[in-house]
């Protein structure tokens, strides 16, 4: 894995926990933050993909138009002649 050194200011007791969580599990206290930076940005991500989508499908006009084509799916293999 490719890293690189940062140099952060954190308030003394958010360090103290990191220090006490990170020692608990076995962990520098690097390695500690990596993991919980990770975890913290792939939830955020989630969320704004999460978000994207709920402002594209909240469109009226996009909502009816998927609707339509589910309802035109549905019929599609109702007919005569359309078994495979």
């Amino acid at each position: 894995m490719n890293t690189q050194k940062v140099a952060i200011t954190v308030p003394k007791n958010i360090l103290i926990m990191i220090d006490t969580i990170s020692k608990a599990k076995g962990l520098s206290r690097s390695k500690y933050i990596s993991i919980v930076l990770k975890k913290n940005i792939l939830d955020e991500k989630a969320q704004y993909l999460k978000d994207a989508y709920d402002k594209v499908f909240s469109d009226d006009s996009i909502q009816a138009e998927q609707l339509s084509t589910a309802q035109w799916f549905e019929e599609a293999g109702k007919k005569g002649g359309q078994e495979w």
